[in-house]
């Protein structure tokens, strides 16, 4: 019996190399875990607990501002910014005396709240707010969405005065990404609301 030697063919080796390799691999793989999508993170944002102080002099009105927050006067009217200058952030307050125009004023006020509905998602009415001691009385808007301004206000005593607040950001509107500072700052115009008073 003839014993011819086997030929070594280099080829067939690699490939058969290569595919044990590859199956070997392929195996691995699928024992591993499906892979879950993670949900979107956001940034976590602590802000201060806020200190009032008051606002008393050179205003026909007065009220309580956080204490993280500048007053800028305007000048030659009693018109007044309350900035924050770490949130980017301004409350802008407009004061009018009455002169038998108090619809008027309303009107107005009420046409650049809903100025806003252009690239606002929804505008909500708040609750009335009013202080029949101080005779201070307040209607208020939320603005969702997208909008220039999220949160607005129009405070009067029915007879001399009459104020309009709007909250302002300084940054490309993107509301999903300020909500966190729209709700620590909604406090602060509330505490204003609670404590504005007017003088004679």
């Amino acid at each position: 019996m003839d014993c011819k030697p086997i030929k070594f063919n280099k080829t067939k080796y690699i490939v058969a190399r290569f595919f044990s390799y590859f199956c070997v691999i392929l195996i691995l793989q699928s024992c591993k875990e499906n892979p879950l999508p993670k949900p979107a993170s956001f940034l976590r944002l602590d802000y201060p607990n806020a200190n009032y102080k008051l606002l008393n002099k050179g205003y026909p009105f007065s009220f309580e501002y956080s204490n993280q927050a500048k007053i800028i006067k305007k000048k030659g009217r009693n018109w007044l910014d309350i900035k924050y200058p770490n949130l980017k952030a301004t409350v802008v307050m407009t004061y009018r005396p009455i002169k038998d125009n108090l619809r008027l004023l309303l009107i107005d006020a009420e046409k650049l709240t809903f100025n806003h509905t252009k690239k606002a998602d929804d505008i909500d009415i708040l609750p009335f707010y009013e202080n029949l001691e101080k005779k201070v009385y307040v209607k208020s808007w939320a603005v969702y969405g997208n909008a220039a301004s999220q949160i607005q206000f129009q405070a009067t005593d029915s007879v001399k005065h009459f104020i309009t607040g709007a909250l302002y950001f300084y940054a490309k509107p993107n509301y999903d990404s300020i909500l966190p500072a729209i709700d620590y700052l909604k406090k602060d115009i509330v505490h204003l609301i609670e404590t504005l008073e007017w003088k004679n």
